[in-house]
């Protein structure tokens, strides 16, 4: 399976044409110039999702074992802490920028700024992602 996706990926191309139509020529260009970048930006976003979505039904299970015995593992207890750590610096982030139109274009630049001040905003699937790139 794994060969076919990397063979779609390598048959992928590209429909410029509305913005060359557009005289968006240079907007073209950079897009072309920047394709292995975009491709691992892209790819390395979409496996912080993968991971996201496969630690949600891990918390999923491990509440419904809580709520079921009352009673969980010191490791599902601290999965559950980093995921509510997670989604309280996902909001933290989020909800200011989805109030203030047009805000969500400062994102990167406050993260990278945090980042520099030693204030950790990533979740934790898209922190573990980040190193291995």
């Amino acid at each position: 399976m794994r060969l076919l996706m990397e063979e779609k990926k390598k048959k992928l191309k590209l429909d410029f044409t509305i913005f060359e139509n557009n005289g968006r020529n240079d907007f073209v260009q950079i897009i072309k110039n920047n394709k292995d970048k975009t491709t691992k930006a892209f790819d390395f976003f979409m496996d912080g999702i993968k991971n996201e979505a496969t630690d949600s039904k891990e918390t999923r299970r491990i509440l419904i074992h809580y709520i079921a015995k009352q009673k969980i593992s010191k490791e599902e207890e601290l999965h559950l802490k980093t995921r509510v750590y997670d989604i309280l610096k996902k909001l933290g982030i989020g909800v200011p920028f989805m109030l203030i139109p047009g805000a969500t274009l400062l994102i990167p630049f406050i993260l990278k700024a945090a980042e520099k001040k030693g204030i950790d905003l990533y979740p934790t699937n898209f922190k573990s992602n980040k190193k291995e790139s």
